[in-house]
């Protein structure tokens, strides 16, 4: 069988059918979650099929400076997304997550598709756009654990914050338990998942590229290559995201003094 086998219309209703089993037990156990995952079931499916719509001319005008801008907009929806799924003040942090997120975005897409890749168009579309939206997708989820992470151990733990300030310690060094535990919690799931790649699952970039008639020996490549680029662009993201935040007065940000 050669390429990929198209998914009919009618399929595609019979697997929304499988929504009826989280739907159900969501709705059993009273979460308050399924009105929730309708609406993001919903919006998944609407904004995918605009991207594909989009991403069909995007890959044939194949424009450096469109591809650039459509990852900019990329950016600024994550780093939206990132500061409300926190509740951190938008005003204050809006520009410092941008600029955290582009930076990240810069360095890992230079070294990635320049260097290992080699491509002759750093701003080739077919790669390009799909390779950082898999980055910044990754970068928003340790992002969103990082930061919640951060401020939750600081108000619950205001008192050592206190404590090491009283004691000669620097901001820099107050924060330092809370920037370690921060780390700590948004990254292990990616370790975990990282060890036992291949064993457990087949992750869902390598799956597509071996049904699009890849050779299993090329996706596993491009996905060891991945993954360690996911994985340190996250950590760049989350790094600088950090320090960004600190640099702010919480007085101004109009949340609890720490």
């Amino acid at each position: 069988m050669n390429g990929i086998v198209d998914i009919g219309w009618g399929s595609m209703c019979l697997g929304f059918l499988l929504l009826l089993i989280p739907v159900t037990a969501l709705a059993y156990y009273r979460t308050g979650l399924v009105k929730d995952t309708l609406i993001a079931a919903s919006r998944m499916t609407l904004q995918l099929f605009l991207i594909g719509f989009y991403l069909e001319y995007l890959f044939t005008w194949n424009s450096a400076w469109i591809n650039l801008l459509w990852v900019i907009v990329m950016i600024c929806v994550a780093s939206w997304t990132v500061l409300g799924r926190t509740k951190l003040p938008v005003k204050q942090l809006f520009i410092p997550v941008i600029v955290a997120f582009f930076c990240s975005i810069c360095i890992i897409d230079v070294y990635f598709l320049g260097i290992i890749i080699k491509l002759d168009h750093l701003f080739e579309a077919r790669y390009f756009v799909p390779v950082s939206g898999m980055i910044l997708g990754n970068m928003l989820s340790a992002n969103v654990i990082a930061l919640n992470v951060f401020y939750g151990s600081l108000d619950r733990e205001r008192q050592l914050y206190f404590y090491l300030l009283a004691n000669g310690a620097t901001r820099g060094e107050a924060t330092a338990p809370f920037m370690r535990e921060a780390l700590i919690k948004s990254f292990n799931p990616t370790i975990a998942s990282m060890a036992v790649m291949g064993l457990v699952a087949l992750p869902g970039t390598m799956t597509g590229q071996i049904l699009g008639g890849s050779s299993p020996n090329v996706a596993i490549k491009y996905q060891i290559m991945l993954m360690i680029t996911i994985f340190s662009s996250s950590l760049i993201s989350v790094l600088l995201t950090l320090w960004a935040a600190k640099r702010r007065s919480f007085d101004s940000w109009g949340i609890k003094r720490f």
